[in-house]
């Protein structure tokens, strides 16, 4: 049906790629532009619809489904740890897979089994049948969506890769942005009908679905080289010096066990062990803490929404980082900015301050989502980016699991969030050091530009 690969045995054909392409390799190579950009749209729309498990769609719930079922903030921030969990488990495995077959499918069916879970939210009689739900809302977001959106991008983009994934996590932004919006719009609404949150649940997954499944379905295309393409574009040469081509930037190339032998690696995942935890704990339980502030909730969505439209912007701002400039610079601005937006919202006093500390708090948000999957990509190649990062990402959805059961059951046990605030602070700033001691490896080849990064 594709024709045959002159040339090129069968047995050496790229795995998987005949079931991870919906177009002709031909129709794609005479498209009058690059087909990474329709990937990078594919991945954008995915990224959107990833939200629908994010711990900040979540935050708009908290205190309407507290309210009704009589739940402890420690019992519904368990949904979110139990959902990291399960991601953490099947990461490792997935990796792999994802290097074979490409991200079409992953994609589809974390789409798929989010828009499913938030709809069938809406039908929650109690605690387990909520766990039951969102956990799988959230093992999608973690693991799937994470190793599917960047392996994507990653594959198709090389000297791009900044730029390029700066717009998947304006795209992922978007998403925080939105879908609170959609779901506070939905509970408003709802209410008149005696619907209330649940027709939030509602409106979150059918946004999921729409945004989500139908491009990814018909358009997402694994690797450049499986339609006769490089990262980057057609062309090798690069004439532009400002704008090396992939060509004119030698990758890396390290296998999963060379990796996990570089201190890189554990610099890397110590960073994300330190920073992940205040991202979630502080995105889930920003809007019950503003409302505890004295805000109104309708106030307390619009900030938590304000948070996400500047982590997008960030995002885009970080697509610009000089690309030999070392990285870990960027990662260390960003937990810095955790640090300080995390003392800011300890001391809020009324609306603008709360409006401040979102805005320099979601700024980090945005580097440590663009920043972190460009560093694990620059740092060991496209080859066996899937198996390497499913390693990390373990690490990464663990401390995402830990950071809103921390505050949670800080919260219950003083009454307050200030004991939480102070934990997630100190977390900020450990990983500025981290950061800053995550060089990037030597290449195994010997011939990375960047070695010194």
């Amino acid at each position: 049906m594709l024709g045959k690969r002159r040339g090129i045995p069968r047995a050496q054909w790229p795995r998987g790629s005949m079931t991870t392409r919906a177009i002709p390799a031909f129709m794609i190579r005479r498209l009058p532009f690059f087909y990474g950009w329709v990937v990078l749209a594919c991945a954008c729309c995915a990224g959107f619809a990833r939200q629908g498990g994010a711990v900040a769609t979540l935050s708009v719930f908290v205190s309407p489904m507290t309210h009704e079922f009589g739940w402890s903030r420690t019992a519904i921030s368990g949904a979110v740890s139990l959902g990291g969990l399960l991601a953490a488990i099947t990461s490792p495995k997935l990796g792999p897979i994802l290097d074979r077959q490409g991200a079409r499918l992953v994609l589809c069916l974390a789409v798929l089994g989010t828009s499913a879970a938030a709809m069938l939210l809406s039908f929650t009689t109690g605690l387990v049948w909520f766990y039951a739900m969102f956990c799988i809302a959230r093992m999608n977001f973690a693991g799937p969506f994470d190793l599917g959106i960047y392996g994507a991008v990653n594959n198709w983009f090389v000297a791009r890769r900044t730029f390029a994934i700066s717009i998947a996590s304006v795209a992922q932004m978007s998403g925080l942005v939105i879908l609170p919006l959609i779901a506070q719009w939905a509970m408003v609404s709802g209410a008149m009908l005696a619907g209330g949150w649940r027709s939030g649940w509602l409106a979150v997954g059918a946004a999921v679905l729409v945004v989500g499944f139908i491009p990814n379905w018909l358009l997402m295309v694994r690797r450049p080289e499986d339609v006769g393409l490089v990262p980057d574009g057609r062309s090798t040469s690069a004439p532009n010096p400002s704008r090396p081509s992939a060509a004119s930037i030698p990758e890396p190339s390290f296998s999963r066990a060379e990796a996990l032998r570089t201190p890189a690696f554990w610099m890397l995942s110590l960073f994300t062990l330190f920073a992940y935890p205040v991202q979630a704990g502080v995105s889930l339980h920003q809007s019950p803490y503003l409302i505890e502030c004295g805000l109104s909730p309708t106030m307390a969505a619009t900030i938590v929404s304000f948070f996400s439209l500047l982590s997008g912007a960030s995002s885009m701002a970080y697509g610009f980082w000089p690309r030999r400039w070392p990285i870990r610079y960027a990662l260390a601005l960003t937990g810095l900015l955790l640090a300080i937006g995390v003392a800011g919202l300890s001391m809020i006093a009324n609306a603008w301050q709360a409006y401040l500390a979102a805005a320099i708090f979601g700024s980090g948000i945005g580097g440590l989502f663009t920043l972190l999957p460009i560093a694990w990509a620059d740092y060991y190649g496209r080859r066996s980016y899937g198996a390497i990062r499913g390693i990390a990402l373990t690490v990464q959805v663990l401390a995402q699991a830990s950071g809103p059961l921390l505050s949670g059951l800080l919260r219950d046990a003083t009454g307050t969030y200030d004991r939480s605030l102070q934990c997630f602070f100190a977390l900020s700033c450990l990983s500025v050091f981290a950061a800053l001691l995550g060089r990037k490896p030597a290449s195994n080849d010997g011939q990375s530009p960047f070695r010194s990064a």
